[in-house]
């Protein structure tokens, strides 16, 4: 039975990404669900306050980081950009509940990869091998 109350806080780790053409995520991680606005200041005649308003927002990058799977979709997503076409993809940022049930969702659009990380090998360790793809979206809603 969930113990989960609607006024609880959720937890940073059940959730799931989902993006068109990539069929296997695994995805451990994603950071950068970030908007701002930029602020125009402007002034009016013999007004003495500097007055204040929203200009145009924009959207930080997103990383996503995911336990290495022997699949090429996201190094071929990313490879189109390096040959210099860029196809650009919808996706969605789902949180998850302890009993998998979808809570919250933020869609992103316009995205195309901008950078991709390898894993790191190291012979001492038992760590799991993780990528990083960094994806430029246009927007960022909340569904």
């Amino acid at each position: 039975m969930p113990t989960r109350r609607d006024h609880d806080h959720l937890g940073s780790g059940k959730f799931r990404i989902e993006i068109e053409g990539v069929t296997q995520g695994a995805f451990t991680a994603v950071s950068g669900l970030e908007a701002s606005t930029d602020v125009i200041a402007y002034v009016d005649g013999d007004d003495m306050l500097v007055r204040k308003r929203p200009g145009r927002t924009s959207y930080a990058n997103i990383v996503l980081k995911r336990g290495y799977v022997n699949t090429d979709e996201l190094w071929n997503w990313y490879r189109l950009v390096m040959d210099g076409q860029v196809e650009r993809r919808s996706g969605s940022i789902i949180v998850l509940d302890e009993t998998l049930k979808e809570i919250l969702r933020y869609n992103f659009f316009e995205a195309w990869p901008c950078r991709w990380k390898s894993f790191a090998l190291d012979a001492s360790t038992a760590d799991t091998l993780v990528e990083e793809l960094e994806i430029v979206v246009e927007k960022i809603e909340r569904a």
